[in-house]
């Protein structure tokens, strides 16, 4: 008696094995041209980025040109490219930058900051935050 059950156990979970479907359910693509559309985004002639000092709790708002570079306190920052969404320009901003120490020269942080998520990729410096604000001419 004991030996039908334990093979009634066993068999229990190969069975409901053979019953399982794992197909996907079918999805609705976007068109391609929206998709592109969505995507796109268009370069600024530059952007605004702001700098916490932590320690003193001051702020400044960067107006950077693609190229060029500003100081504050300890660290140097440089736009490399300042990009907008083509549909929604006020919508959002993606900043390449990159920060170094001016004592130094070393980097902090190279790589692109986007304005909606600003934890996304943040600068990790002990005393500074930076993050990307928008676009200029938009």
């Amino acid at each position: 008696m004991r030996l039908a059950l334990l093979a009634a156990c066993l068999a229990t979970p190969l069975a409901a094995q053979d019953t399982l479907s794992l197909d996907p359910p079918a999805r609705r693509l976007a068109p391609e041209n929206e998709a592109e559309r969505l995507g796109a985004v268009t370069s600024a002639s530059g952007g605004i980025v702001r700098v916490l000092d932590k320690i003193i709790g001051t702020v400044t708002d960067l107006e950077l040109r693609t190229g060029e570079t500003a100081e504050v306190g300890a660290i140097s920052v440089t736009m490399g490219d300042c990009r907008y969404p083509t549909a929604n320009p006020a919508g959002d901003a993606y900043a390449l930058v990159s920060v170094r120490t001016r004592a130094d020269d070393a980097a902090v942080f190279e790589g692109w900051l986007i304005a909606s998520a600003p934890a996304l990729s943040a600068v990790d410096h002990p005393r500074y935050d930076v993050w990307a604000l928008r676009c200029l001419g938009v």
